[in-house]
């Protein structure tokens, strides 16, 4: 069932060691870890091109990206980039948004080269996960430390609009329901799940799953 380069991909799991700035790589067929190898600082996520030939370690006190080729399940190329505690790419293709946690700004870069495009400060601190519209025209991401959502306008690279969730909020990871019309944001503080209109951009339930909710797939 898939397609392009992810048909080429060994199906193998990769987990970032932030601790000991490592990655092992799971066989989840055996369960065992079959590679182990060194990366930047503080690895945070590994995250698939826009193109899904490449994976990449974002390595956030390191300040680099550490390349992987999901044919051979191997690192390569280690690229120099300020502060990836994440990273994402527009729906085109165009750009990879580092979302550089620690100097509070999101970094629209090529796609390919990794240069410098725009540096987007954002009015929150710790952001951290975001998610797109359905129609690409914008993206929610979540400030963990000041417990708001930003919206930003992706074609203007813009910062448009911010929600603050309720008091001790700590908002991690952000989806979009398969149905485009709700965004859910995971909290690990809260315990659960907010639903925020994907439309209207407002806060409209939560869903209570249990304390340390961080992810969402």
């Amino acid at each position: 069932m898939l397609q392009g380069a992810a048909r080429l991909a060994r199906p193998l799991v990769y987990v970032p060691n932030s601790d000991s700035d490592t990655v092992d790589v799971i066989d989840p067929a055996t369960y065992k870890v079959v590679e182990h190898f060194a990366v930047g600082g503080l690895p945070q996520h590994v995250v698939p091109s826009y193109d899904l030939k490449t994976l990449y370690v974002t390595n956030d006190t390191g300040n680099s990206l550490t390349a992987i080729n999901p044919q051979t399940g191997r690192p390569g190329a280690t690229i120099p980039v300020a502060d990836p505690y994440n990273m994402y790419f527009t729906p085109d293709g165009q750009y990879a948004i580092v979302v550089a946690e620690r100097l509070g700004r999101l970094d629209f870069r090529d796609a390919h080269t990794f240069a410098l495009h725009h540096s987007l400060p954002v009015p929150c601190r710790g952001i951290d996960h975001m998610d797109f519209s359905a129609d690409g025209a914008y993206l929610i991401a979540s400030c963990e430390f000041s417990g708001q959502l930003v919206k930003v306008d992706v074609a203007q690279e813009r910062v448009v609009g911010t929600l603050g969730l309720p008091a001790g909020a700590s908002p991690q990871d952000v989806k979009l329901s398969p149905d485009g019309k709700v965004f859910y944001v995971a909290d690990k503080a809260a315990g659960g799940v907010w639903e925020i209109d994907a439309a209207r951009f407002r806060r409209i339930g939560f869903l209570h799953t249990g304390f340390g909710a961080h992810g969402l797939r």
